[in-house]
């Protein structure tokens, strides 16, 4: 499982050097392939590809004419590329998600169970300063046993 956050760079490439130990836990459970997405176009999904084929699936058991899945599909599709680490642990981002998150630079890595998501550091920073974590959150979270 992916936890955690890591900062991390985007080279002129635009290629991400995933770090270290979220590496390691990639090749060890899921291998080097990757789907590489975004619903809003802020921030980039890395999703092993089992995981991300897995989701698939359950996007497939929907009927084709939900407008919520014909959405969703319209995005991860426009801003998806598929990939595979390269040697040295490297992944080439989407231009046109790297464009519409600003990913150049210094960026953060972060956990979410079974995929990753980048950040541009900056957006990422202001985006915890704007949305802060409320007693209603950690009354809902309590709802689940956390």
């Amino acid at each position: 499982m992916f936890r955690g956050s890591a900062p991390a760079k985007i080279d002129d490439k635009g290629r991400l050097k995933i770090p270290t130990e979220f590496r390691r836990q990639l090749e060890e459970r899921w291998g080097e392939d990757l789907f590489v997405t975004s619903v809003q176009g802020d921030s980039a999904f890395l999703y092993p590809m089992p995981v991300w084929e897995e989701l698939e699936q359950r996007l497939m058991a929907m009927p084709s004419s939900n407008s919520v899945r014909r959405r969703y599909l319209e995005r991860v599709s426009y801003y998806g590329q598929g990939g595979s680490l390269d040697s040295q642990g490297r992944l080439v981002l989407p231009p046109i998600l790297r464009a519409s998150a600003d990913m150049e630079g210094e960026v953060v890595v972060s956990g979410r169970i079974d995929h990753l998501v980048v950040w541009n550091r900056e957006r990422f920073e202001e985006r915890l300063d704007d949305e802060p974590f409320t007693e209603e959150d950690f009354s809902v979270l309590s709802e689940h046993g956390i």
